[in-house]
């Protein structure tokens, strides 16, 4: 590959990473404040409950919401900004990870029947998606690394 073509591909590379992290910082931001406001996330009971059942009962549902709230805004500014990305994927990592546990909690919240979501199991499914995004931002900041 010639000098000019490797240049374009990087300089290609490193828009589309910023594109990609930026779009998930605004998705995480977005989605955090909305659970700051009462009954303005979809999502609300379902991960009030997963929440309550995931932390053994111990913490109340509307505290571990609002850390959920807390992380997800945090998650998707630092995102925004570029601060601290290998500690932030991380946490987004974990964070998508555990939003798939209603899955298996809540299966008839989720599902209609076998194969068929309800709302609340698209909202969630749709995660794979940010999952995919998030591995992708990982391995291009890896390969940076690198280089």
């Amino acid at each position: 590959m010639g000098i000019v073509a490797k240049l374009k591909c990087e300089f290609s590379t490193c828009r589309n990473e910023n594109l990609l992290r930026i779009s998930l910082g605004i998705i995480y931001t977005w989605f955090g404040i909305l659970k700051f406001l009462p009954e303005q996330s979809p999502a609300e009971t379902l991960a009030k409950d997963t929440l309550y059942l995931l932390s053994l009962a111990l913490v109340p549902a509307h505290i571990s919401y609002f850390l959920l709230a807390l992380l997800e805004t945090c998650i998707g500014i630092l995102l925004i900004i570029n601060v601290s990305r290998k500690l932030v994927l991380w946490l987004a990592t974990f964070h998508i990870v555990c939003t798939f546990a209603p899955v298996f909690i809540f299966t008839s919240q989720v599902f209609v029947k076998p194969f068929v979501p309800t709302l609340t199991g698209q909202y969630i499914i749709k995660n794979l998606v940010l999952f995919a995004v998030i591995l992708v931002i990982k391995g291009i900041s890896k390969r940076s690394a690198l280089n």
